[in-house]
């Protein structure tokens, strides 16, 4: 059985890791982009506004990381949103739907105890490289 290949991804336009993983991590052609706090990428620095800079700056800083891999948020298929307080979902919704136009990628959301940095908002990715046609069923 042949191996496939695994790529780290990384890009100074996102903040850089705070802990022992990747930024994104390609094998075939999926990429595995981690979990993104509403930190400032020149800072490295949480923004001090609430949920909703924190989750434009996490979908920011995800967007950077998927153009270094060759995509954007019409390549991601899987999303995960982990919350500190559900109350927020319905907030975090309304900025996510700013940045996934359309065609919006299957997704799961989750009320967590805690979050890196004293988050609000987390949000991971899973995408596929190249173009992908949306077919009925």
């Amino acid at each position: 059985m042949s191996s496939l290949i695994q790529k780290v991804i990384s890009t100074t336009k996102s903040p850089r890791p705070i802990g022992p993983y990747s930024q994104a991590v390609l094998v075939d052609r999926t990429v595995y982009v981690s979990g993104q706090v509403g930190l400032d990428p020149s800072s490295g620095k949480p923004v001090p506004e609430g949920v909703v800079e924190e989750t434009k700056q996490a979908l920011t800083n995800m967007i950077e990381i998927l153009k270094a891999a060759g995509c954007d948020f019409t390549n991601v298929v899987k999303a995960t949103v982990f919350l500190t307080d559900m109350n927020d979902f319905g907030t975090v919704n309304e900025v996510y739907k700013q940045f996934f136009k359309s065609d919006f990628p299957a997704r799961s959301a989750y009320q967590v105890a805690a979050l890196p940095i004293g988050a609000h908002v987390e949000i991971e990715a899973i995408a596929i490289q190249g173009p992908l046609t949306t077919a009925s069923l």
